[in-house]
């Protein structure tokens, strides 16, 4: 897919951003919270706030919209939303996973002005099911630059989904993973200029191990390529690799005392979503966060808890 943008996708994303900034520094701060509104659940990518929309894309014929993600935690933290009302927990279609690696490609490939401080990438992730995080029924994609994620680090951290794209495959499966990640996940290495068939292929053999891993067989799911998933997953894709992770639960529990955490909303609970394939999660209070960092175990419980098992290698061909 040629997004036809006008500018470039970094560009455009970072002046939308700083404008969103602005106004929103500039609101009132006794102005409701839109979790104060009674009613139904407003749909946010029906008919978003213009100061969030960055782009209708493709230029002819829009099918998605490029849209500020509205709370972000990572400077321009963005999304892909299909225009037209599509369900999350579907599978997804070629035509999604084709513009959102339209998206990759345009942030890696045209960027000006930033050529001394290094390539620039994103991490795009999906979150599917009542048990992966999903906010929003409407389906959408997300993407975060890889840079902001690293928060500064000098240099030496980098997405999970990188470290597993460097693992060699064995004689019994070509998908790839880290035999030291607590829980299930697989990935395929993508190829060059992707055409969405073959985006689509690769995804379908993704969900198919990650529905076998869950359910013990394919079943009766085993060819589908429509319709709702099976299974609650998380996808994640770069521009080099694919991957994707089975999830039987949403969250798991820091052990903390509530007493010392009176303002955080349920206190020691961490919910976990695409963003666990980049090997990252986000914690509300600092006491969660030093439990962490004193117990390197808690960290593994709470991934293994969230996650299935890792299934043997033997019986993971290509499915």
């Amino acid at each position: 897919m040629q997004l036809g943008l006008r500018e470039s996708l970094p560009a455009l994303v970072a002046k939308r951003f700083i404008a969103a900034k602005e106004a929103l520094a500039q609101k009132p701060s006794g102005a409701r919270a839109d979790k104060d509104r009674s009613g139904p659940k407003p749909d946010p990518f029906e008919n978003p706030p213009t100061d969030l929309v960055i782009a209708q894309i493709p230029q002819e014929n829009p099918a998605y919209t490029l849209v500020l993600n509205k709370y972000p935690v990572i400077p321009n933290h963005f999304i892909l939303a299909t225009k037209a009302w599509k369900s999350q927990t579907d599978i997804l279609e070629k035509e999604d996973l084709d513009a959102a690696y339209a998206c990759i490609k345009a942030w890696r490939d045209n960027q000006t002005g930033q050529e001394d401080s290094g390539p620039k990438r994103l991490f795009a992730f999906f979150n599917s099911g009542d048990e992966s995080g999903a906010s929003q029924p409407h389906r959408h994609l997300q993407f975060l630059p890889v840079e902001a994620m690293s928060q500064g680090d000098s240099g030496s951290w980098r997405p999970l989904i990188d470290t597993v794209s460097s693992q060699s495959v064995g004689p019994e499966s070509e998908y790839r993973r880290l035999s030291q990640i607590p829980f299930a996940h697989f990935a395929l290495p993508l190829p060059e200029n992707p055409t969405a068939d073959t985006l689509h292929a690769i995804y379908l053999s993704l969900y198919r191990v990650a529905l076998s891993t869950a359910k013990g067989s394919l079943g009766e799911h085993a060819q589908a390529t429509g319709g709702p998933a099976a299974i609650s997953y998380n996808l994640a894709m770069t521009e080099s690799m694919m991957m994707i992770c089975p999830r039987r639960c949403e969250s798991a529990r820091i052990p903390v005392d509530p007493s010392a955490l009176r303002d955080v909303q349920e206190p020691g609970v961490v919910a976990l979503n695409g963003t666990i394939l980049a090997g990252t999660l986000m914690v509300k209070a600092e006491a969660e966060w030093n439990e962490l960092r004193r117990n390197p175990d808690r960290l593994a419980d709470i991934l293994a808890s969230v996650g299935y098992p890792q299934p043997d290698s033997r019986g993971l061909a290509l499915l």
